[in-house]
């Protein structure tokens, strides 16, 4: 297992980032690492990156230092990718790139380490679970403990998720000792919505497609409709999943315009569909059953092409059940 301290040894300059548009995992691992080195290397200048985290996590200790500018730096010693490869980093892969020595650390599907070290499992729910094997019980206290929690309750949808596992529990458990709030946790920063994420949640909801014999369904909102609500990303997280708990739904679509014939598209499945392989042929990833892409076209356009893979995977796993009976 990789030795975060050995792999820092020397370094006076360390930085870590993320993915852009940094989820509830990304801002977790990212605090957790950095409030971890800051303890155990205290003579090292220890800096997090990241775009515009969402504010439900500024109570994570570290939040009001991470930097959001990308501002011309000297080279780092050491710096850390987490959560995502190097070409997700957004404004932060220049500091990857000049790096003296880099370390990718992920969970994600078709990763394959963009770092000089890599630590990769996708059998792992969450970076932050990662990282929680890394850092070790004896590195932990209730700051680093706290922001742990968030990033594995945010990937595993609060232990719902299939990449949850006994051992995801028994972590969830033993952070918790810490004595942190986690019933408020994981209200405001999991369930909680903002006024104007209800609206264009319930504007999402009302205008949504069922297809594929109501097996499918998808809801998108264009330039348009953002621009109306002053909607930026931050402000769309949860509707896919509200989609998905629709009775009878497999596959749940949701689309936002990005650029002209451009949309970001997130998946959530049931097991029927390898949200993952449908992404991939997109040039996506992420989980079996919660993944991305970014796709161009018309909106027509890519749910026609979203649906044929989609479509042989649900007539695929009709065909088993009927030859198990």
């Amino acid at each position: 297992m990789m030795d975060l301290l050995e792999e820092c040894r020397g370094a006076e300059r360390i930085g870590i980032s993320g993915h852009i548009r940094p989820d509830g995992d990304c801002v977790g691992a990212v605090l957790a690492l950095k409030m971890y080195l800051q303890k155990c290397l205290p003579k090292a200048l220890v800096k997090a990156f990241l775009e515009e985290p969402a504010d439900i996590f500024r109570e994570i200790k570290g939040f009001e230092e991470i930097v959001t500018d990308f501002p011309e730096e000297e080279p780092f010693d050491v710096f850390f990718a987490l959560d995502t490869d190097a070409g997700r980093m957004g404004g932060a892969e220049k500091y990857f790139r000049a790096a003296a020595k880099t370390v990718n650390i992920d969970h994600h599907l078709r990763q394959t380490g963009s770092g000089d070290v890599n630590h990769l499992d996708p059998a792992v729910g969450s970076t932050c679970e990662l990282l929680y094997d890394l850092i070790g019980e004896d590195g932990l206290d209730r700051d680093i403990a706290k922001a742990l929690y968030i990033g594995i309750i945010h990937d595993t949808g609060v232990f719902q998720y299939s990449c949850t596992t006994p051992a995801t529990m028994e972590k969830g458990a033993k952070l918790i000792g810490y004595g942190f709030d986690f019933p408020r946790l994981i209200q405001e920063t999991f369930f909680q919505k903002t006024y104007l994420q209800a609206q264009i949640m319930g504007r999402a909801l009302m205008e949504s497609i069922r297809f594929l014999d109501g097996r499918c369904i998808v809801s998108a909102l264009d330039r348009k409709i953002l621009d109306f609500y002053h909607a930026a990303p931050k402000d769309l997280e949860g509707i896919v999943n509200q989609l998905r708990n629709i009775k009878g739904v497999e596959c749940a679509i949701f689309m936002y315009q990005t650029g002209v014939m451009e949309y970001k598209v997130s998946l959530r499945t049931s097991e029927r569909v390898n949200a993952a392989q449908v992404a991939a042929i997109f040039g996506g990833g992420g989980h079996a059953r919660a993944a991305g892409c970014t796709m161009e076209g018309t909106f027509h356009d890519c749910i026609n092409n979203l649906a044929r893979p989609i479509e042989e995977q649900l007539n695929a796993a009709r065909d088993r059940a009927r030859r198990d009976e």
